[in-house]
């Protein structure tokens, strides 16, 4: 066990900088719930790859039938053709790295820094990235309500002037010890959607059966779209939001940005009308 008498970094990135050994409290428990193996199995077949443009402007057979097989599969697929400039996604990037390579006192200056812990990134290049992620979230939204046989706006109208988004950036510096210590912890996106923009550096896992699997970074510009909790109670549990986790690497930092979907706090979240029948009570 690494020597903890001194005060701890207050953040990961810090401590990966100034530590050969990773302290106690971030290494796996003896009894880990999903396992304590990290290493991943290789996906039995390529992570499913929808063409967005082409499945929203025809809703073309083929790539619907490859996201209802996504959604029903994994929880999870890439899109390509859909509509955001690779120079944007380039500068949300450059914009992430160059904020996480940032001195602790710098970062304190250009963002509003919550609860001591999690930093609030804004400006325009974050700003406009999210309007585009949005357009993206829609046009997924009403291909799965034809999937369901619903209203085409039927996902869409879900979302009120109130529903949440919620942008993460996230960092994971190289870690000495990636046999032992998990950048995030297993568990299922709350939210309706996420859009995950991840490139280079592998790390996400998926739960299937029991085993947990690598899944490839996205490449060409593409985005992971990840199915959330949420949407797995409107749907009544049709789609089902997947247990996943996030690894670390020995020799390369990793980074990444999520944007999560969510509905208007205040609103009763339950399985839409048209999703309940005899078959598949609530």
């Amino acid at each position: 066990m690494a020597d903890e008498s001194w005060r701890l970094p207050n953040s990961a990135q810090q401590l990966a900088s100034t530590v050969q050994e990773p302290p106690s409290r971030y290494l796996l428990r003896e009894e880990e719930p999903l396992g304590r193996n990290l290493a991943g199995t290789e996906m039995p077949e390529p992570i499913p790859m929808i063409d967005l443009g082409l499945l929203s402007a025809s809703n073309d057979a083929d790539e619907a039938a490859k996201l209802r097989s996504a959604v029903l599969t994994w929880g999870f697929f890439q899109v390509s053709n859909h509509g955001m400039e690779a120079s944007l996604m380039d500068s949300v990037m450059t914009a992430s790295r160059d904020f996480f390579r940032l001195p602790l006192e710098e970062k304190r200056k250009y963002s509003n820094l919550i609860d001591e812990k999690h930093f609030q990134m804004e400006g325009d290049v974050l700003h406009e990235y999210t309007l585009k992620s949005k357009i993206i979230k829609d046009d997924i939204l009403r291909a799965m309500a034809r999937l369901l046989e619903l209203d085409e706006d039927c996902l869409v109208n879900q979302f009120s002037d109130k529903a949440l988004t919620y942008a993460r950036f996230n960092y994971y510096p190289p870690c000495p010890r990636p046999d032992l210590v998990l950048g995030i912890k297993p568990h299922s996106d709350v939210f309706a959607l996420t859009v995950l923009m991840d490139k280079d550096v592998e790390g996400l896992q998926v739960l299937r059966d029991g085993t947990w699997y690598n899944v490839p970074t996205v490449s060409n510009y593409t985005l992971l779209i990840n199915v959330g909790v949420t949407m797995e109670t409107m749907t009544n549990g049709v789609f089902r939001g997947p247990v996943h986790r996030v690894v670390t690497n020995a020799e390369k930092e990793r980074i990444s940005v999520a944007v999560f979907y969510g509905m208007d706090p205040e609103k009763e979240i339950g399985p839409i009308a048209d999703m309940l029948n005899e078959e598949q009570p609530a």
